[in-house]
Protein backbone atom coordinates (compact mmCIF):
# COMPACT_ATOMS: atom_id res chain seq x y z
CA UNK A 1 0.00 0.00 0.00
CA UNK A 2 1.35 3.34 -1.10
CA UNK A 3 1.22 6.39 1.43
CA UNK A 4 1.86 10.33 0.36
CA UNK A 5 4.70 11.32 2.84
CA UNK A 6 6.95 12.79 0.10
CA UNK A 7 5.01 16.17 0.91
CA UNK A 8 4.41 17.50 4.44
CA UNK A 9 0.97 18.39 3.79
CA UNK A 10 -2.47 16.61 3.40
CA UNK A 11 -3.17 14.18 0.81
CA UNK A 12 -6.20 14.77 -1.90
CA UNK A 13 -7.01 12.23 -4.64
CA UNK A 14 -9.52 13.45 -7.59
CA UNK A 15 -11.40 11.02 -9.59
CA UNK A 16 -11.28 12.09 -12.90
CA UNK A 17 -9.58 14.84 -15.54
CA UNK A 18 -12.59 16.41 -17.33
CA UNK A 19 -12.36 20.24 -16.79
CA UNK A 20 -14.00 20.02 -13.33
CA UNK A 21 -12.01 17.43 -11.87
CA UNK A 22 -8.61 19.55 -13.12
CA UNK A 23 -10.40 22.86 -12.01
CA UNK A 24 -10.64 21.13 -8.54
CA UNK A 25 -7.03 19.69 -8.39
CA UNK A 26 -5.65 22.99 -9.26
CA UNK A 27 -7.94 24.78 -6.52
CA UNK A 28 -6.31 22.78 -4.33
CA UNK A 29 -2.97 23.26 -4.91
CA UNK A 30 -3.79 26.88 -4.57
CA UNK A 31 -5.23 26.83 -1.21
CA UNK A 32 -3.22 24.05 0.25
CA UNK A 33 0.55 24.21 -1.46
CA UNK A 34 1.95 21.64 0.51
CA UNK A 35 -0.47 19.36 -0.08
CA UNK A 36 0.31 16.16 -2.32
CA UNK A 37 -2.10 16.02 -5.23
CA UNK A 38 -3.03 12.67 -7.33
CA UNK A 39 -5.31 12.93 -9.81
CA UNK A 40 -6.90 9.83 -11.47
CA UNK A 41 -8.24 9.60 -15.22
CA UNK A 42 -9.06 5.77 -16.89
CA UNK A 43 -9.03 7.74 -20.07
CA UNK A 44 -5.55 7.97 -21.71
CA UNK A 45 -5.79 11.82 -22.02
CA UNK A 46 -7.22 15.19 -20.28
CA UNK A 47 -10.36 16.08 -21.04
CA UNK A 48 -11.60 12.88 -22.87
CA UNK A 49 -15.13 13.08 -22.54
CA UNK A 50 -17.92 15.71 -21.36
CA UNK A 51 -15.06 18.34 -21.64
CA UNK A 52 -14.06 17.52 -24.75
CA UNK A 53 -17.19 16.89 -26.45
CA UNK A 54 -19.38 19.82 -26.28
CA UNK A 55 -19.61 23.14 -28.85
CA UNK A 56 -17.50 25.62 -26.30
CA UNK A 57 -20.04 28.14 -25.17
CA UNK A 58 -19.59 30.03 -22.02
CA UNK A 59 -23.27 30.55 -20.75
CA UNK A 60 -23.75 34.06 -19.91
CA UNK A 61 -26.64 32.83 -16.92
CA UNK A 62 -29.38 33.83 -18.81
CA UNK A 63 -31.45 30.96 -17.75
CA UNK A 64 -31.14 29.99 -14.18
CA UNK A 65 -33.39 31.11 -11.34
CA UNK A 66 -31.96 34.13 -9.27
CA UNK A 67 -29.90 33.39 -6.38
CA UNK A 68 -30.01 29.64 -7.02
CA UNK A 69 -26.35 27.83 -6.81
CA UNK A 70 -26.00 27.51 -10.89
CA UNK A 71 -27.09 31.08 -11.43
CA UNK A 72 -24.01 32.22 -8.74
CA UNK A 73 -21.53 29.74 -10.17
CA UNK A 74 -22.46 30.45 -13.25
CA UNK A 75 -21.27 34.26 -12.97
CA UNK A 76 -18.56 33.81 -10.94
CA UNK A 77 -17.32 30.98 -13.22
CA UNK A 78 -17.67 33.49 -16.49
CA UNK A 79 -15.30 36.03 -15.18
CA UNK A 80 -12.87 33.59 -13.64
CA UNK A 81 -12.95 31.60 -16.66
CA UNK A 82 -12.38 34.86 -18.89
CA UNK A 83 -9.75 35.71 -16.66
CA UNK A 84 -7.69 32.97 -16.63
CA UNK A 85 -8.22 32.33 -20.63
CA UNK A 86 -6.69 35.64 -21.13
CA UNK A 87 -3.52 35.70 -18.87
CA UNK A 88 -2.66 31.93 -20.22
CA UNK A 89 -3.57 32.94 -24.27
CA UNK A 90 -6.39 30.65 -24.65
CA UNK A 91 -9.11 30.90 -26.55
CA UNK A 92 -11.90 33.33 -25.74
CA UNK A 93 -14.03 35.00 -27.99
CA UNK A 94 -17.30 36.89 -26.79
CA UNK A 95 -18.90 36.78 -30.21
CA UNK A 96 -22.58 37.51 -28.60
CA UNK A 97 -26.05 35.22 -28.59
CA UNK A 98 -29.79 36.76 -29.53
CA UNK A 99 -32.06 34.16 -28.53
CA UNK A 100 -35.18 34.73 -30.67
CA UNK A 101 -38.71 33.85 -30.00
CA UNK A 102 -40.55 33.17 -34.07
CA UNK A 103 -44.09 32.85 -32.39
CA UNK A 104 -46.28 35.34 -30.31
CA UNK A 105 -46.50 32.47 -27.88
CA UNK A 106 -42.96 32.42 -27.10
CA UNK A 107 -42.53 36.31 -26.52
CA UNK A 108 -43.77 35.81 -22.82
CA UNK A 109 -41.24 33.12 -22.06
CA UNK A 110 -38.40 35.24 -23.61
CA UNK A 111 -39.40 38.63 -21.31
CA UNK A 112 -39.24 35.62 -18.39
CA UNK A 113 -36.09 34.96 -19.36
CA UNK A 114 -34.53 38.42 -19.80
CA UNK A 115 -36.13 39.31 -16.14
CA UNK A 116 -34.40 36.31 -14.85
CA UNK A 117 -30.84 37.37 -16.77
CA UNK A 118 -31.23 40.98 -15.04
CA UNK A 119 -31.61 39.45 -12.10
CA UNK A 120 -28.72 37.26 -12.15
CA UNK A 121 -26.40 40.39 -13.23
CA UNK A 122 -25.86 39.35 -16.78
CA UNK A 123 -23.82 42.43 -18.21
CA UNK A 124 -25.92 44.63 -21.13
CA UNK A 125 -28.34 42.43 -21.67
CA UNK A 126 -31.43 43.82 -24.08
CA UNK A 127 -34.68 43.07 -25.59
CA UNK A 128 -34.56 44.08 -29.34
CA UNK A 129 -36.71 43.85 -32.35
CA UNK A 130 -36.71 42.12 -35.73
CA UNK A 131 -34.61 45.39 -36.86
CA UNK A 132 -32.07 44.75 -34.55
CA UNK A 133 -32.40 41.03 -35.05
CA UNK A 134 -31.02 42.39 -38.67
CA UNK A 135 -27.94 44.59 -37.69
CA UNK A 136 -26.59 42.05 -35.26
CA UNK A 137 -27.31 39.10 -37.59
CA UNK A 138 -27.62 40.28 -40.81
CA UNK A 139 -29.34 36.75 -41.89
CA UNK A 140 -31.48 36.18 -38.86
CA UNK A 141 -35.34 36.29 -38.20
CA UNK A 142 -37.80 36.58 -35.49
CA UNK A 143 -40.43 38.92 -33.81
CA UNK A 144 -38.21 39.63 -30.46
CA UNK A 145 -35.06 38.46 -29.13
CA UNK A 146 -32.64 38.57 -26.16
CA UNK A 147 -29.32 39.55 -26.58
CA UNK A 148 -26.35 38.95 -24.84
CA UNK A 149 -23.05 40.54 -26.01
CA UNK A 150 -20.89 38.87 -23.26
CA UNK A 151 -21.88 35.35 -24.20
CA UNK A 152 -18.46 33.61 -25.32
CA UNK A 153 -16.72 30.52 -26.49
CA UNK A 154 -13.88 28.85 -25.72
CA UNK A 155 -12.42 25.49 -25.95
CA UNK A 156 -12.70 23.42 -22.92
CA UNK A 157 -10.55 20.56 -23.71
CA UNK A 158 -7.30 23.23 -23.85
CA UNK A 159 -8.63 24.71 -20.73
CA UNK A 160 -8.41 21.63 -19.13
CA UNK A 161 -5.56 20.86 -20.50
CA UNK A 162 -4.10 23.87 -19.03
CA UNK A 163 -5.60 23.27 -15.59
CA UNK A 164 -3.50 19.99 -15.11
CA UNK A 165 -0.30 21.32 -16.65
CA UNK A 166 -0.71 23.88 -13.32
CA UNK A 167 -1.27 20.96 -11.21
CA UNK A 168 2.21 19.30 -12.58
CA UNK A 169 3.84 22.06 -12.09
CA UNK A 170 3.01 23.10 -8.43
CA UNK A 171 3.79 19.09 -8.06
CA UNK A 172 0.81 17.07 -8.65
CA UNK A 173 0.63 13.60 -9.71
CA UNK A 174 -1.53 12.81 -12.99
CA UNK A 175 -2.35 9.05 -13.78
CA UNK A 176 -3.90 8.84 -17.43
CA UNK A 177 -4.98 5.08 -17.71
CA UNK A 178 -5.69 4.83 -14.47
CA UNK A 179 -9.30 3.71 -13.12
CA UNK A 180 -10.56 3.80 -9.62
CA UNK A 181 -12.54 0.34 -9.29
CA UNK A 182 -12.82 1.00 -5.42
CA UNK A 183 -12.90 3.21 -2.79
CA UNK A 184 -12.74 2.50 1.41
CA UNK A 185 -13.64 5.49 3.27
CA UNK A 186 -11.71 5.14 6.59
CA UNK A 187 -12.42 7.19 9.89
CA UNK A 188 -9.40 9.54 9.32
CA UNK A 189 -9.22 9.24 4.70
CA UNK A 190 -9.95 6.64 2.10
CA UNK A 191 -7.98 4.03 0.45
CA UNK A 192 -8.33 3.93 -3.02
CA UNK A 193 -7.65 0.98 -5.38
CA UNK A 194 -7.12 2.12 -8.87
CA UNK A 195 -6.37 -0.50 -11.97
CA UNK A 196 -3.49 0.58 -15.08
CA UNK A 197 -5.35 -0.06 -18.66
CA UNK A 198 -2.25 1.53 -20.05
CA UNK A 199 -1.19 -2.00 -21.16
CA UNK A 200 -2.49 -2.16 -24.62
CA UNK A 201 -2.29 -6.45 -24.73
CA UNK A 202 -5.38 -6.02 -21.80
CA UNK A 203 -3.20 -6.75 -19.00
CA UNK A 204 -3.75 -4.55 -16.16
CA UNK A 205 -2.36 -4.22 -12.72
CA UNK A 206 -4.07 -3.33 -9.16
CA UNK A 207 -2.74 -0.24 -6.84
CA UNK A 208 -3.75 0.34 -3.70
CA UNK A 209 -3.01 4.18 -1.71
CA UNK A 210 -4.20 6.03 1.02
CA UNK A 211 -5.29 9.55 0.96
CA UNK A 212 -6.86 11.74 3.39
CA UNK A 213 -9.39 13.30 1.27
CA UNK A 214 -11.02 12.13 -2.31
CA UNK A 215 -12.96 14.20 -4.40
CA UNK A 216 -15.04 12.39 -7.42
CA UNK A 217 -15.67 14.31 -10.80
CA UNK A 218 -16.34 11.52 -12.32
CA UNK A 219 -19.09 12.92 -14.71
CA UNK A 220 -20.55 10.29 -16.64
CA UNK A 221 -19.44 7.72 -14.48
CA UNK A 222 -20.55 9.75 -11.22
CA UNK A 223 -23.10 7.29 -9.62
CA UNK A 224 -21.11 4.36 -9.97
CA UNK A 225 -17.73 5.62 -8.42
CA UNK A 226 -20.11 7.34 -5.60
CA UNK A 227 -21.57 3.59 -5.33
CA UNK A 228 -18.04 2.68 -4.70
CA UNK A 229 -17.38 5.03 -1.71
CA UNK A 230 -20.96 3.49 -0.59
CA UNK A 231 -22.99 6.67 -2.18
CA UNK A 232 -26.79 6.52 -2.50
CA UNK A 233 -28.43 4.87 -5.39
CA UNK A 234 -29.82 7.91 -6.86
CA UNK A 235 -29.72 10.08 -8.33
CA UNK A 236 -28.42 7.71 -11.51
CA UNK A 237 -26.56 8.79 -14.85
CA UNK A 238 -28.54 8.14 -18.04
CA UNK A 239 -26.78 9.42 -21.44
CA UNK A 240 -28.35 10.97 -23.82
CA UNK A 241 -26.05 11.68 -27.22
CA UNK A 242 -25.94 14.89 -28.67
CA UNK A 243 -25.54 15.37 -32.50
CA UNK A 244 -24.00 18.24 -33.59
CA UNK A 245 -23.67 18.72 -37.43
CA UNK A 246 -21.31 21.18 -39.22
CA UNK A 247 -21.73 23.44 -41.85
CA UNK A 248 -20.25 22.84 -45.26
CA UNK A 249 -17.39 26.44 -45.35
CA UNK A 250 -19.48 28.59 -47.58
CA UNK A 251 -21.75 28.84 -43.95
CA UNK A 252 -18.76 29.35 -41.53
CA UNK A 253 -19.75 33.07 -41.54
CA UNK A 254 -23.28 33.10 -42.20
CA UNK A 255 -23.34 34.21 -38.65
CA UNK A 256 -21.45 36.19 -36.40
CA UNK A 257 -22.42 34.73 -32.76
CA UNK A 258 -24.77 32.87 -31.57
CA UNK A 259 -28.21 32.14 -32.68
CA UNK A 260 -30.53 29.84 -29.95
CA UNK A 261 -34.69 29.19 -29.83
CA UNK A 262 -36.21 29.89 -26.44
CA UNK A 263 -36.87 27.23 -24.47
CA UNK A 264 -39.73 25.48 -24.91
CA UNK A 265 -40.95 23.35 -21.50
CA UNK A 266 -42.79 20.53 -23.49
CA UNK A 267 -39.14 19.47 -24.16
CA UNK A 268 -36.36 18.33 -21.27
CA UNK A 269 -33.69 19.54 -23.98
CA UNK A 270 -32.87 23.42 -25.16
CA UNK A 271 -33.49 22.30 -28.97
CA UNK A 272 -31.53 22.78 -32.15
CA UNK A 273 -29.24 25.98 -32.50
CA UNK A 274 -26.59 27.76 -33.71
CA UNK A 275 -23.09 27.86 -32.89
CA UNK A 276 -19.78 29.31 -33.66
CA UNK A 277 -16.58 27.62 -32.64
CA UNK A 278 -13.41 28.86 -31.59
CA UNK A 279 -11.94 27.46 -34.81
CA UNK A 280 -14.42 29.51 -37.37
CA UNK A 281 -16.44 26.30 -37.90
CA UNK A 282 -20.18 26.61 -37.53
CA UNK A 283 -22.01 24.15 -36.21
CA UNK A 284 -25.65 23.45 -36.22
CA UNK A 285 -27.42 21.37 -33.08
CA UNK A 286 -27.84 18.99 -30.98
CA UNK A 287 -30.41 16.49 -31.05
CA UNK A 288 -30.75 14.90 -27.88
CA UNK A 289 -31.60 11.41 -27.56
CA UNK A 290 -30.78 7.67 -25.62
CA UNK A 291 -27.26 7.15 -25.75
CA UNK A 292 -26.63 3.14 -25.57
CA UNK A 293 -23.49 3.39 -24.50
CA UNK A 294 -21.82 6.39 -21.87
CA UNK A 295 -18.99 6.72 -24.11
CA UNK A 296 -20.69 6.00 -27.16
CA UNK A 297 -19.27 9.27 -29.13
CA UNK A 298 -19.22 7.29 -33.01
CA UNK A 299 -22.48 6.20 -32.21
CA UNK A 300 -22.33 2.80 -34.24
CA UNK A 301 -21.19 0.52 -30.75
CA UNK A 302 -23.99 -0.48 -28.97
CA UNK A 303 -23.22 -0.50 -25.17
CA UNK A 304 -24.67 -3.74 -24.07
CA UNK A 305 -23.73 -3.29 -20.17
CA UNK A 306 -24.64 0.61 -20.28
CA UNK A 307 -28.06 -0.44 -22.29
CA UNK A 308 -29.42 -3.59 -20.11
CA UNK A 309 -28.70 -1.17 -16.76
CA UNK A 310 -30.79 1.97 -18.34
CA UNK A 311 -33.69 -0.89 -19.02
CA UNK A 312 -33.51 -1.69 -15.52
CA UNK A 313 -34.00 1.42 -14.33
CA UNK A 314 -37.42 1.76 -13.08
CA UNK A 315 -37.09 6.02 -13.34
CA UNK A 316 -36.23 5.80 -16.77
CA UNK A 317 -39.42 4.50 -17.72
CA UNK A 318 -41.21 6.66 -15.42
CA UNK A 319 -39.16 9.75 -17.14
CA UNK A 320 -39.49 7.97 -20.95
CA UNK A 321 -43.64 7.54 -20.32
CA UNK A 322 -44.11 11.22 -19.83
CA UNK A 323 -41.73 12.20 -22.62
CA UNK A 324 -43.29 10.11 -25.72
CA UNK A 325 -43.67 13.64 -27.49
CA UNK A 326 -40.51 15.35 -27.27
CA UNK A 327 -38.38 11.21 -28.22
CA UNK A 328 -40.80 11.12 -31.45
CA UNK A 329 -39.71 14.53 -32.27
CA UNK A 330 -35.84 14.26 -31.11
CA UNK A 331 -35.67 10.54 -32.86
CA UNK A 332 -37.44 12.44 -36.20
CA UNK A 333 -34.25 14.75 -36.45
CA UNK A 334 -32.17 11.48 -35.24
CA UNK A 335 -32.96 9.50 -38.16
CA UNK A 336 -33.11 12.67 -41.17
CA UNK A 337 -30.07 15.51 -41.05
CA UNK A 338 -32.20 17.22 -43.39
CA UNK A 339 -35.36 17.81 -40.80
CA UNK A 340 -32.49 18.31 -38.27
CA UNK A 341 -31.34 21.78 -40.28
CA UNK A 342 -34.48 22.60 -41.46
CA UNK A 343 -35.15 23.33 -37.77
CA UNK A 344 -32.51 25.68 -37.59
CA UNK A 345 -33.19 27.67 -41.32
CA UNK A 346 -36.37 28.49 -39.11
CA UNK A 347 -34.00 31.48 -37.46
CA UNK A 348 -31.62 31.25 -40.48
CA UNK A 349 -33.68 31.02 -43.78
CA UNK A 350 -30.41 31.19 -45.88
CA UNK A 351 -29.82 27.99 -44.21
CA UNK A 352 -32.09 25.91 -46.38
CA UNK A 353 -30.95 23.53 -48.12
CA UNK A 354 -27.53 23.81 -46.50
CA UNK A 355 -25.30 21.01 -46.82
CA UNK A 356 -23.58 19.66 -43.59
CA UNK A 357 -21.82 16.73 -42.20
CA UNK A 358 -21.80 15.25 -38.68
CA UNK A 359 -19.07 15.13 -36.20
CA UNK A 360 -18.38 13.57 -33.05
CA UNK A 361 -21.32 13.31 -30.52
CA UNK A 362 -21.37 14.79 -27.05
CA UNK A 363 -22.77 12.06 -24.28
CA UNK A 364 -24.50 14.42 -21.21
CA UNK A 365 -24.32 12.66 -18.42
CA UNK A 366 -28.00 13.67 -17.38
CA UNK A 367 -28.66 12.81 -13.31
CA UNK A 368 -32.08 11.18 -12.65
CA UNK A 369 -33.84 10.94 -9.46
CA UNK A 370 -35.90 7.67 -7.87
CA UNK A 371 -38.86 8.89 -9.45
CA UNK A 372 -37.79 9.93 -13.28
CA UNK A 373 -37.70 13.67 -12.94
CA UNK A 374 -34.58 15.59 -14.90
CA UNK A 375 -32.05 16.67 -12.03
CA UNK A 376 -31.23 20.57 -13.11
CA UNK A 377 -29.17 21.57 -10.35
CA UNK A 378 -25.71 20.75 -8.75
CA UNK A 379 -25.29 17.53 -6.44
CA UNK A 380 -23.07 16.91 -4.20
CA UNK A 381 -22.83 13.86 -1.34
CA UNK A 382 -20.31 13.92 1.65
CA UNK A 383 -19.23 10.10 2.75
CA UNK A 384 -16.67 10.81 5.66
CA UNK A 385 -13.38 11.99 3.75
CA UNK A 386 -14.87 11.64 0.07
CA UNK A 387 -16.77 14.31 -1.44
CA UNK A 388 -18.96 12.76 -4.11
CA UNK A 389 -19.89 15.42 -7.55
CA UNK A 390 -23.30 13.53 -8.09
CA UNK A 391 -24.34 16.13 -10.80
CA UNK A 392 -22.98 18.83 -12.05
CA UNK A 393 -25.19 20.00 -15.19
CA UNK A 394 -24.70 22.71 -17.81
CA UNK A 395 -23.54 25.19 -16.94
CA UNK A 396 -20.91 22.82 -15.50
CA UNK A 397 -18.01 24.04 -17.43
CA UNK A 398 -18.74 27.82 -18.29
CA UNK A 399 -18.64 27.33 -13.87
CA UNK A 400 -15.95 25.02 -13.31
CA UNK A 401 -13.60 27.21 -11.52
CA UNK A 402 -16.60 28.50 -9.38
CA UNK A 403 -17.22 25.13 -8.86
CA UNK A 404 -13.64 24.22 -7.70
CA UNK A 405 -13.78 26.98 -4.89
CA UNK A 406 -17.58 26.07 -3.91
CA UNK A 407 -16.27 22.46 -3.39
CA UNK A 408 -12.90 23.27 -1.76
CA UNK A 409 -15.36 25.38 0.16
CA UNK A 410 -17.62 22.29 1.00
CA UNK A 411 -15.16 20.69 2.15
CA UNK A 412 -13.23 23.19 4.32
CA UNK A 413 -16.09 23.36 5.83
CA UNK A 414 -17.26 19.84 6.62
CA UNK A 415 -13.56 18.73 7.72
CA UNK A 416 -12.49 22.44 9.69
CA UNK A 417 -9.48 22.43 7.05
CA UNK A 418 -7.24 25.30 6.81
CA UNK A 419 -4.62 26.04 4.73
CA UNK A 420 -1.45 24.99 7.28
CA UNK A 421 0.55 22.23 5.79
CA UNK A 422 0.08 20.53 9.11
CA UNK A 423 -1.96 17.05 7.98
CA UNK A 424 -5.27 15.87 8.64
CA UNK A 425 -3.92 12.92 10.80
CA UNK A 426 -1.36 14.91 13.14
CA UNK A 427 -4.34 17.16 14.06
CA UNK A 428 -6.95 14.28 14.84
CA UNK A 429 -4.10 12.35 16.81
Amino acid sequence: MSQHNQRTGRSFAVIGAGINGAAVAREITRRHPDAAVTIFEKADRVAAHQSGHNSGVVHAGLYYEPGSLKARLCRRGVTLLRDYAEANDLPFDECGKIVVALQQDEEERLRAIFERAVANGVPDVELIGPEQIREIEPNSVGRLALYSPHTAITDYAAIARSFVEDVRNSGGTVRLNSEVVDIKVRPHGCTITSTDNSDRRGGTSEREESFDFVIACAGLQSDRVAKLAGGASHPTIVPFFGQYSQLAPEHRTILNGLVYPVPDPAYPFLGVHLTKRVDGEMLVGPNAFLSFGRENYAGWKFGVKDSLRVAATPAFWKFAAGNVKAAVHEFAAVLSRKKFLSGAAEYVPSLRGAVSKPITRGIRAQAMDADGGLIDDFVIEQQGRATLIRNAPSPGATSSMAIAEHILDVVTDAHGLDSSSQTTAQKDD
